[in-house]
Formats: C-alpha cells, structure tokens, sequence
C-alpha cells in the first residue's frame, strides 16, 4: 500500500509542534518555521564555504537535509535541551527515539522515495557542522528576537548559545557571525530604507 500521501500530510503538521515549550516566548517559533530558517541559514554557510573558504560542499544537499533535519519531532515533539543533554544515558536514549521516529515517518514513502530520503543520512562530519552551526543560529537569532522585546527570559540561552557558537570549529559559522549577524538586530527601516 502507498502511503505516500500520509507522509507528506504529516510533515504539514510540523506547524503544530512548538519549540521552546520551557520559556516564555514573545514571538512563538513552530518546526516549520525553525525547519525552513535552518535551511536558509545551510545555504548561506555553505555558499561562503564554497565562496570564501574554497570548500566543495553540494548546496542543494545541504539545504534538503536541513529541511528535514528535524523531521522526527512531528512524533516526539521538541524536546527541551536542559532535558535533552542532561546527561549521556538521556542524550542516547533519546536519540534512539528520534530514530525510531524517524523510520517511522520514512516508512510511510514507498520504496523509490524512501531510498531519496534515506541517501541524505549520509551526510560527511563537515556536512553536518554546517547543519548544526546554522540550527544553533537559529537559536542564537531566536534569542536576539526575544531580548530585543525586553524578554529577559532568554538571557542565560543567549549567553550560552553564543559561547557554544563562538568556540565551535565552523569557520562558515563564524564568518556569518563576523560579516552579517548585525544586520539581524537592525530596525526594518535600518534594513529596507
């Protein structure tokens, strides 16, 4: 039996899993939202790897990937990171659950389209640094929002998210931070004008 159909019907239920259930959020982010910004931040780390940094990476890959890059949580939901990392014996459990999750949700394509999805799994160590550096943006910019609408909520993320971005190895992850992180705390007039 095809079941196709219910696959995709489901990833269109990512706009039901909210993220950061633990805080207090000014501006609510879903899964799809945070999966489509984490592929245009792939993009743009990947573009200047390959423009500034003289690395080979398959953009549209990269992208795709992110895309789905959390795909798992339309059945788990997101889980939040103080839970998450608690320890080493969560942090393996849990992501044996993600994968349980996501085969799951793959299991749903047929056997042509699964084989697509499945071949993305084989991304390189570097390949995934871009990913997870432009998922951990994402949480860096998440949290510019929330304090420039006084939500000093996000205070202690903010700080470590940025020590984690700041010590990371992903040269494309710094030079963003370097050449185009101001512009995400511009007012739109700043920015348009």
């Amino acid at each position: 039996m095809d079941r196709t159909g219910e696959f995709y019907a489901l990833l269109f239920r990512s706009k039901n899993i909210n993220r950061w259930g633990m805080m207090r959020n000014m501006f609510p982010e879903n899964l799809s939202s945070h999966s489509w910004e984490t592929a245009v931040l792939t993009h743009a780390l990947a573009l200047i790897g390959n423009r500034e940094l003289s690395k080979s990476y398959d953009v549209e890959r990269l992208v795709l990937f992110a895309l789905y890059h959390d795909v798992s949580e339309i059945l788990t939901g997101d889980l939040p990171t103080p839970v998450k990392y608690y320890n080493e014996d969560i942090k393996n459990a849990y992501k044996k659950i993600e994968q349980k999750a996501e085969d799951r949700i793959l299991s749903l394509l047929r056997d042509d389209f699964r084989r697509d999805f499945e071949s993305l799994s084989s991304l390189s160590p570097e390949e995934h640094k871009i990913v997870k550096s432009a998922d951990k943006l994402c949480a860096y910019i998440k949290c510019l929002d929330e304090l420039s609408a006084s939500n000093r909520e996000f205070v202690a993320a903010e700080k470590t998210i940025r020590e984690g971005l700041d010590s990371s190895d992903c040269e494309e992850a710094r030079y963003f931070i370097e050449h185009y992180l101001n512009a995400f705390e511009k007012p739109l007039d700043d920015i348009t004008i």
